[in-house]
């Protein structure tokens, strides 16, 4: 009878252990109000990827910038891409601590990095805390490596290659398809991605005014994707003249795909007629002067034909016979841009508009000029 008991106790003991087990097990959602910087209807979305803040709050990283605005983002990862737009104008970078769930400076932030936690929108997950013993804490239950920011962010640089590339993966199997069915029982036909400068604006507004209706975080987060990746870039490709990136070439300087940046995107030909994408015309010129830096297969290549994007007209152009602007207010995917314009005109009034400081000819553009634009 004794052992009858204990046999029948089992698995109400079993159960509390499992029960306490998933109660402890961490969660990225904020457990109580999360603290939001961004202003408008589009704060509570990351203007990167489109998740949703309070969703993966507790990875969620924000700059402050030099015109008082800021920026809030999902995790590091996203910040890292959106950070060659912003780099000069940031004042200051925080985080949220993975433990009270308050904004940090990121600089004096312990990272741990390499947990077994899953990831934001990258394989190696980075989680940040206030107090060096909250990092200890969590590594000896999750594992991983305790550093600092700079640390996490330059793993995070390093691996936005890898990491977009699984993205792309998942969301071409899985969530994209799903977006698109959604999209065409719930919403109404007539949503025009074009119309947005940011996937959170656009997430925003169909929140907003009921756009899709029945909708939770998840599926909206779907047809957002499909949206933002499916449907703006068709709508791109429509205008006559416009460049065709295949949705696999990887800028060969920065490993970007190039298809996410049509505004910019550039086609060069080599010698022996293979067709090289970059997502902005300073990459190109960085290959163009020096292709041999950019690994063992392009040794030798010799770019013969350049294709530009006008920046007015988003119609393929030729590169060497375009007009460039420099020093303008207006950035690329990699940040300051060489912005290229058909008609020597349209390049004077874009100089005018956005303080721009010169226009130079193709012939006039040497390697020096390519990479002070980095500094």
């Amino acid at each position: 009878m004794p052992f009858m008991k204990k046999f029948l106790l089992l698995p109400f003991i079993l159960l509390m252990f499992l029960g306490v087990s998933f109660a402890e097990e961490f969660s990225k959602v904020a457990s109580k109000e999360p603290v939001l910087i961004m202003k408008g209807d589009d704060k509570h979305w990351c203007p990167v990827c489109g998740m949703s803040l309070k969703m993966y709050y507790k990875t969620s990283h924000g700059v402050y910038l030099k015109d008082g605005t800021a920026k809030q983002y999902c995790s590091i990862r996203c910040l890292a891409v959106d950070y060659p737009n912003i780099e000069k104008n940031i004042t200051k970078i925080v985080v949220v601590d993975a433990k009270t769930e308050e904004l940090i400076p990121a600089n004096n932030a312990f990272y741990l990095i390499g947990s077994s936690i899953p990831g934001t929108m990258t394989k190696i997950s980075k989680l940040a805390f206030a107090k060096k013993d909250d990092a200890e804490m969590f590594k000896q239950k999750y594992g991983g490596e305790i550093s600092n920011f700079d640390a996490a962010f330059k793993l995070a640089k390093d691996s936005l290659a890898t990491d977009i590339e699984m993205i792309q993966k998942k969301k071409a199997t899985e969530v994209i398809p799903m977006g698109e069915k959604l999209f065409k029982d719930k919403c109404i036909p007539d949503i025009e991605p074009k119309r947005y400068d940011r996937i959170n604006e656009m997430k925003a507004d169909i929140s907003k005014n009921k756009l899709c209706q029945n909708v939770d975080e998840k599926q909206l987060q779907a047809i957002a994707l499909y949206l933002w990746d499916v449907k703006r870039l068709e709508a791109d490709k429509k205008i006559s003249g416009v460049l065709d990136v295949p949705k696999d070439a990887r800028c060969p300087v920065c490993g970007m795909f190039v298809y996410k940046y049509p505004k910019w995107a550039v086609e060069g030909t080599a010698d022996k007629g293979e067709k090289l994408y970059f997502d902005g015309v300073k990459d190109m010129f960085k290959f163009y002067f020096n292709p041999d830096k950019w690994g063992k297969k392009y040794q030798g290549t010799k770019i013969v034909k350049i294709l530009v994007t006008d920046y007015y007209t988003q119609k393929a152009i030729d590169g060497k016979s375009a007009f460039y602007v420099v020093g303008s207010d207006v950035w690329g995917p990699m940040g300051k841009e060489l912005i290229p314009f058909e008609t020597e005109t349209s390049a004077i009034n874009f100089l005018k508009d956005h303080h721009g400081t010169k226009i130079f000819k193709f012939t006039e553009i040497n390697e020096k000029m390519v990479y002070d634009l980095d500094k």
